[in-house]
């Protein structure tokens, strides 16, 4: 294999890139119109244009892949994940055309690819699955029927796709009408099919998932499991391997029932088998389940890679040349800990809707100890609608799980993005929650802990203190040989003092003073109890102030009258001067309701001279494959709706008129 075409873009193809060279293979991009200057491009040997910025027209056009690998004399093709890696026609296509395929099998593709005939693969290979009904009469009563028989809370999901769309969780029999609906209209708008599964809702699962890998010599092993419990949405925010607190007697039964799956199935190459685990009585004797089979590699590989010391794309290469497997399962350990976090292009306080725009700055820690960083932009470069918002995935690996939680938050404190809105903060208050670091975790975690995962208002005067010597500390030293810039302020006889004013988030203000002693040293005023200081900028980001012997470090953003602080995993916001601009998420006086995202409507659910209270559905905006509901901010009347479904808007865009004042009178 002297060359391979990668069939996906940023971070993967990147990924796939830097194995390659270092087995000495040559590569091929592929890309789009707004991919053209993207640094997966630049880095690959060869790169091809394949159409415009929308994956339909470009990533996810079999032909044109197929054309351009042919045309630059490849060999195989790589699909990554996303776009086409789970396309058995795709898979096909490639065959047909005489390129290796860099994955499993059409035939294993379709067996896994619809999860109600997965589900029945896997009873009858002894895997064992979650009580539901998997059949292929999808009339209303027939459900409706099985689902009280299985009895509430029950999941309705789509056999098709994944990424919770087509999936809704029913409480009563009373909702399983309405609710079946949506999930039906949505898989079919996602998917191209409504098919829907019926199972029983487990109150407290974690999401924990076995990597598999197979040869063509009849060779499977498992790369033990990862927990991918941390999610919102159904989606995957944080995950890590092995899995925490999981009994060693549960951990090789799952693995051994994810060979078998794999087995059952004449799998080849790297595959997930993902469970649910009942944890409601204790993780000590939880039951399992199986859920699918994602036929590619995933996007939280890296932590596999991190605990068990092998490179998961050399893998599949050495694979797809007809190799044998590079290690037998008993020479498989676990080493360590590792942790992964998605830093997403969103806005995390604002209902995490998402964000675009260029990244003005970007600063990725790779270079701390025990952290790896897979992105797929650089400084200067847009983050557009056209695709997955993701940055970067930041992955920290440690002797034990502390050790590696402890080196993820200095990542993510040290990662720096200005531009669109990022999710970093949110993420840092999640890993380091004292209930995420005591293993206290399902997929439920988000959802009851989002009021701790806030902000933090509250203000230690330590902080406070910090933040004002930052602001008032120069980033470079002055030229000490002159006494015009030796010291600022000088006045004769008198101490150098100058006063900090700090908004805080909710635009209190706190004013601290800043006196220079004979000492050199600062004496911090204006706080419960008076501090000694002397501070330092270390870099552009990192501040350092000794509190009398006491070293407090933290990552310091100046934005325009404004500076971040970020110490320890939290992230405190303080506003230079008052910035009393009221509510922003509040409806404005005219009524008027902008897109907050560019996007395409996909339902508008009220008309003019209609009535609505607060929180009432207006419309369904979906913007970079997620559907957004905006509601009613306050009680009103539709005053005018300017949009239609299926237009595509810009953010700003005006999409309805309320009349607030007539709801009020």
């Amino acid at each position: 294999m002297r060359r391979i075409l990668i069939a996906n873009r940023g971070e993967i193809a990147r990924r796939i890139i830097r194995t390659a060279r270092l087995m000495g293979i040559e590569t091929v991009a592929v890309y789009s119109d707004a991919d053209a200057n993207a640094p997966h491009v630049r880095e690959a040997t060869l790169a091809v244009h394949i159409g415009p910025a929308p994956a339909t027209e470009s990533y996810l056009r079999a032909d044109k892949i197929i054309e351009a690998a042919l045309k630059t004399g490849s060999d195989a093709i790589h699909p990554g994940y996303g776009f086409l890696s789970e396309n058995a026609a795709f898979a096909d296509a490639c065959l047909g055309a005489g390129l290796i395929f860099i994955g499993p099998g059409a035939d294993a593709i379709r067996a896994m690819g619809l999860k109600d005939g997965a589900k029945r693969l896997m009873r009858q290979a002894g895997v064992p699955i979650v009580p539901g009904y998997q059949g292929d009469d999808q009339s209303l009563d027939r459900l409706q029927r099985s689902a009280n028989a299985i009895g509430y809370p029950i999941l309705i999901k789509a056999v098709a796709g994944g990424g919770g769309k087509g999936m809704r969780r029913v409480d009563d029999a009373d909702s399983f009408a309405d609710a079946l609906l949506a999930a039906k209209r949505e898989a079919a708008r996602a998917f191209g099919n409504d098919s829907v599964l019926i199972e029983k809702y487990l109150t407290q699962p974690r999401h924990v998932e076995v990597q598999v890998f197979a040869d063509t010599h009849g060779n499977v092993v498992h790369l033990f499991e990862r927990d991918c419990s941390l999610q919102r949405r159904h989606q995957k925010v944080v995950e890590e391997a092995p899995a925490p607190g999981l009994p060693e007697s549960i951990r090789k039964a799952m693995g051994e029932a994810a060979v078998k799956a794999a087995k059952a199935i004449n799998y080849v190459g790297a595959g997930t088998v993902e469970f649910i685990l009942d944890v409601s009585e204790g993780i000590e004797k939880a039951p399992f389940y199986f859920m699918e089979m994602n036929t590619r590699l995933q996007v939280e590989h890296p932590v596999t890679e991190f605990i068990t010391g092998y490179d998961l794309v050399e893998w599949q290469i050495r694979v797809a040349r007809g190799e044998a497997l590079p290690a037998k399962q008993k020479d498989i350990r676990i080493h360590g800990h590792a942790v992964e976090v998605r830093l997403y292009a969103e806005d995390a306080e604002g209902g995490f809707l998402p964000s675009t725009g260029r990244l003005e700055r970007l600063h990725l820690p790779a270079n701390q100890a025990g952290v790896r960083v897979d992105s797929g932009v650089e400084e200067g470069q847009e983050i557009t609608v056209h695709y997955d918002p993701m940055i970067a995935k930041l992955i920290a690996h440690g002797t034990d799980r502390t050790v590696a939680i402890d080196r993820l938050v200095n990542a993510l404190d040290a990662t720096i993005a200005v531009g669109p809105k990022t999710n970093r903060g949110f993420l840092a208050r999640l890993i380091g929650h004292p209930a995420f670091r005591a293993e206290e975790i399902d997929t439920g975690f988000i959802e009851r802990h989002m009021g701790e995962l806030a902000p933090i208002i509250n203000v230690p005067d330590r902080l406070l203190a910090l933040a004002a010597l930052a602001a008032a500390t120069p980033r470079a030293a002055p030229d000490m040989s002159s006494p015009w810039t030796a010291l600022r302020s000088w006045r004769l006889n008198l101490p150098y003092r100058q006063s900090v004013d700090l908004f805080l988030p909710d635009n209190t203000k706190r004013t601290v003073t800043l006196t220079r002693t004979a000492e050199g040293m600062i004496s911090v005023g204006g706080l419960d109890e008076p501090l000694l200081a002397s501070p330092a900028w270390r870099d552009d980001y990192r501040f350092e102030v000794d509190f009398s012997g006491s070293l407090a470090r933290a990552t310091v953003l100046a934005h325009e009258h404004s500076l971040e602080v970020r110490v320890g995993g939290l992230t405190f916001h303080f506003g230079l001067r008052d910035n009393a601009e009221g509510d922003k998420g509040a409806l404005p006086r005219d009524g008027k309701l902008m897109a907050p995202m560019p996007g395409k409507v996909l339902g508008i659910f009220v008309k003019p001279g209609q009535s609505v209270e607060a929180g009432d559905r207006l419309l369904v905006l979906e913007a970079m494959k997620m559907e957004h509901r905006l509601t009613a901010p306050a009680a009103g009347t539709v005053k005018a709706v300017h949009i239609g479904e299926n237009d595509q808007v810009p953010e700003g865009r005006l999409l309805i008129e309320l009349d607030v004042e007539q709801a009020s009178a």
